[in-house]
């Protein structure tokens, strides 16, 4: 991962300096088909069994003890991103090289004129982002096998971040666990009323509501400019 992050800021993200953030968005938008595409090339399109020694089935400790039926695979991939958020947090926060990641997000030109160099740190976000990506695909994969579909569920992220808020790390938890819990409840109560299939657009319809009346999302920065 951390190869290919370097690979994209080569080929790519150095020719998009100072460029706008949709541009950079549709971009990168754009090299997730790329990728997806290339993978199904080398790799084919079949469902392949990922098995890593993650814990299966339903947790004895909470069915006897809650009567609640919960995946011991879920429990360990909450357990891990949790870690991953802590672990993520101090770094942005307490770190030399984070707090350079948030200038650089925030003014391209700033971050330029106190000596950070754009090319490493993009190597740097891409590299962290391939890491957490990494994590994530062994979760679903151990849960649902490794295959292309996966795509679909990562894509909610942008719902989530639109959520919480893309200036904050809390905002995105609970945006992630609205976006969740939402998506059974609608299921369980609307479904029968509209068919069915509501997790798979829930999370969109959430998002535009969002996008209409908060922009800024649960924790995000009101952003004013002038024009």
């Amino acid at each position: 991962m951390i190869l290919l992050a370097w690979l994209i800021e080569r080929i790519m993200l150095r020719h998009l300096v100072n460029q706008e953030p949709i541009i950079l968005f549709m971009a990168t938008i754009g090299l997730a088909y790329v990728l997806e595409g290339m993978g199904d090339i080398l790799w084919g399109s079949d469902v392949k069994v990922l098995d890593l020694g993650i814990p299966q089935g339903a947790s004895d400790w909470m069915l006897d003890n809650f009567d609640i039926y919960i995946e011991k695979l879920e429990i360990f991939a909450a357990i891990t991103a949790g870690i991953m958020v802590a672990f993520l947090a101090v770094f942005f926060q307490k770190t030399r090289i984070g707090r350079a990641l948030r200038a650089v997000a925030d003014d391209h030109q700033a971050a330029l004129s106190v000596g950070i160099s754009l090319n490493t740190i993009w190597v740097i976000v891409w590299s962290v982002a391939g890491i957490v990506a990494l994590v994530a695909g062994i979760m679903w994969g151990s849960k649902s096998g490794v295959q292309f579909s996966l795509s679909l569920i990562a894509l909610k992220a942008l719902p989530v971040l639109i959520l919480g808020g893309f200036t904050s790390v809390p905002g995105a938890i609970i945006g992630g666990m609205i976006i969740g819990v939402g998506e059974k409840v609608a299921e369980v109560y609307l479904g029968p009323f509209v068919g069915g299939a509501i997790e798979n657009w829930f999370a969109y319809m959430l998002a535009l509501a969002f996008l209409l009346f908060r922009p800024q999302g649960l924790f995000g920065e009101k952003i004013i400019e002038r024009v």
